[in-house]
């Protein structure tokens, strides 16, 4: 396989998985970042030549443009949780699919979010309904792909509750009934991989990627804690209390808590019944216990070398 498929976030957590899916197909994969040298560990993963890194920016449609040139498929996997969302979500978008159809390419891959809805008060699914809208408006044959929270050893979301369970006496739940349906990296990596080499198939269609189980919030945070082997009381924070902290602290650095992402925390992330998921690729959905905890024993007392104890 000669395709040039060129990933805007290739480097990021998705991205990782996104492009060793791709390099296993053989293809050649140009990764997009602003900073091309936190991509770097991707290369030994590739043949030689068979990984490009460039630097480039999605609000920045020059770049772009540039960027996307000779592609034969484009993917976008650039995302923000706070800051500029309309430039990076729905100016962002729009550069990517107008480059992709200027360049020719063959197909596009739009990375949303399970719960997009443009009339959402959360400026995340606000913006990311409306970059599906704008990637669709200038590459009509785009596929989005809506996952729902995602897990992996580099998470920032199971790793961070282990490392809370680690150090704090008591863990403060947020939205403890609050639903999720936890879905694997390389399960949704290689989903995007495909719709970017198979457009006969994939093009025009939307996805929701969601993992085999659905649990609240309280129930992951309780699972971390019996893996690691942290027996932790859990405290359910009360919304109005944490709302009251999103509202009142959350603009000041380094907030556990902004004041958008407490608004996204109002919408369960569950795939819908009604739109196609991972099964339309043949991926069979890898449970969260049946990896994670191959990393997970690294935050045990005694680390990697523990006895495991039974609960």
């Amino acid at each position: 396989m000669d395709r040039l498929v060129t990933l805007f976030g290739g480097g990021g957590f998705l991205g990782r998985y996104v492009a060793q899916a791709l390099f296993n197909a053989g293809a050649r994969v140009r990764i997009v970042q602003r900073n091309p040298s936190t991509a770097v560990f991707l290369k030994p993963l590739a043949s030689l030549g068979q990984v490009q890194l460039v630097a480039g920016d999605v609000t920045d449609a020059a770049r772009v443009r540039a960027c996307t040139e000779g592609s034969h498929a484009v993917v976008n996997l650039v995302g923000v949780l706070k800051g500029r969302f309309h430039d990076v979500h729905v100016a962002g978008a729009r550069n990517v699919a107008e480059a992709a159809a200027a360049a020719g390419a063959g197909a596009l891959v739009q990375i949303s979010a399970i719960g997009a809805d443009a009339e959402a008060e959360s400026l995340y699914y606000a913006t990311k309904a409306e970059g599906e809208a704008a990637a669709r408006a200038a590459f009509p044959g785009a596929t989005i792909v809506r996952p729902s929270l995602l897990f992996g050893r580099e998470d920032n979301f199971v790793n961070r509750f282990a490392g809370l369970a680690r150090i704090l006496p008591v863990l403060p739940v947020i939205r403890p009934s609050m639903r999720i349906q936890p879905v694997y990296a390389a399960d949704v990596g290689r989903a995007v991989a495909a719709s970017a080499l198979n457009p006969d198939t994939h093009a025009g269609k939307t996805y929701e990627l969601g993992g085999p189980e659905v649990m609240t919030m309280r129930g992951l945070m309780e699972w971390v804690c019996r893996t690691t082997e942290r027996d932790r009381p859990l405290a359910d924070v009360p919304d109005p209390v944490a709302k009251l902290a999103a509202r009142g602290l959350g603009w000041l650095p380094g907030a556990p808590l902004t004041w958008q992402q407490w608004l996204m925390l109002q919408k369960d992330s569950v795939a819908s019944s009604d739109v196609a998921g991972l099964e339309a690729f043949g991926i069979p959905k890898t449970p969260l216990i049946a990896v994670a905890e191959g990393w997970l024993t690294a935050y045990r007392r005694h680390g990697r070398f523990a006895a495991k104890q039974p609960y």
